[in-house]
């Protein structure tokens, strides 16, 4: 069995985080079995949030009221303090709790500090002054964003995207979390779900003593792979080394991470959004994703002016003109497949 302590939190939990996004996609008794059987397995860390449209009131179906050994994460995307505050009452409603082990900001544009005018950083101080949450985390996809709260010392974690298609840069937040004593979380350890293979994805955030990966899970199967890792964690091997390598030449160019870098668009394309659609529809309930807003912002990639602006801002070398093409194509095939019904 294999733990990671979360920093200064001083919060031990098994290196087996359970990803609760996707159990928006299935039903409350299916998620509340998972849950549980997560939890029997040795699975003790549990990460939601407010945006994940009922993946919080399904843990509190699993857990309310019996939450002893479990450590609890979720996010708040607001950014008023009144913004936040509702959401955290919401969120403790919905989970049958009293308090949030790590009440992270989701995915700010901004890196919140006290005194910056929004209030966020106070908001959160006070939150934990009155015992609604007990540490302080940040969620990022944008480098920039993520270093700055490593070095600002404001925050206990990070959670950033982190998997065997990350690159230096993204190592490089890791190392710093390390120094700074800030717990990494791992978002997207499967790439979205480019990799999949659970041994070769669990062996290689392995290496890394500081990192929790958290596996987004929705089916039995998914739980299944990860389960026998609590008391049997893989240790890297070279049949994993030859997955993973097959995996960064084959797949490395598909990942978006949605930071955003490559905005504005000329031809107004949300191509942070876009470019990672295949991967979305698959993660929450497809039907979500095809609302007329949404059809428009896929079928606005039809007016691409390919005059790579978006791959020269990119700080992984995508070639996004490609990967929106791809995302597109698949979309509509999920269209008229009938999947927004």
């Amino acid at each position: 069995m294999t733990n990671v302590v979360l920093g200064k939190t001083g919060i031990s939990v098994n290196k087996n985080g359970f990803g609760a996004l996707p159990i928006q996609r299935i039903s409350p008794e299916a998620a509340v079995r998972l849950l549980r059987r997560a939890h029997a397995g040795g699975m003790n860390f549990f990460d939601t949030a407010r945006a994940y449209s009922d993946s919080e009131k399904k843990l509190g179906l699993a857990f309310g009221g019996q939450w002893e050994g479990i450590v609890l994460a979720t996010k708040t995307g607001a950014t008023t303090p009144e913004g936040l505050w509702a959401d955290l009452n919401a969120s403790l409603a919905a989970l049958q709790r009293n308090y949030i082990d790590i009440y992270q900001l989701h995915n700010p544009a901004f890196c919140p500090k006290p005194g910056d005018g929004s209030g966020l950083y106070e908001a959160l101080l006070e939150a934990k002054a009155a015992g609604k949450i007990r540490h302080i985390g940040i969620t990022n996809h944008r480098l920039a964003v993520a270093q700055e709260a490593i070095d600002s010392g404001l925050y206990e974690t990070l959670q950033f995207p982190f998997s065997y298609l990350s690159t230096e840069k993204e190592l490089s937040l890791v190392h710093a979390c390390r120094e700074a004593d800030m717990g990494f979380i791992a978002m997207k350890a499967l790439a979205g779900g480019l990799i999949n293979n659970s041994g070769a994805a669990y062996a290689w955030q392995g290496q890394f003593e500081n990192v929790l990966p958290i596996w987004g899970i929705q089916h039995e199967w998914e739980l299944d792979s990860f389960l026998p890792f609590v008391q049997n964690p893989p240790a890297m091997t070279e049949e994993f080394q030859a997955i993973i390598e097959k995996d960064r030449k084959d797949l490395a160019g598909q990942f978006c991470r949605g930071c955003g870098y490559c905005l504005p668009c000329p031809a107004g394309i949300r191509i942070n959004d876009c470019a990672r659609m295949a991967l979305m529809r698959r993660r929450a309930p497809s039907a979500h994703w095809y609302t007329e807003e949404w059809i428009e912002n896929m079928r606005a990639i039809e007016n691409c002016l390919h005059c790579g602006s978006c791959m020269k801002k990119c700080p992984y070398g995508l070639d996004v003109p490609t990967l929106l093409q791809q995302n597109l194509a698949d979309y509509l095939e999920g269209l008229a497949a009938g999947e927004n019904r």
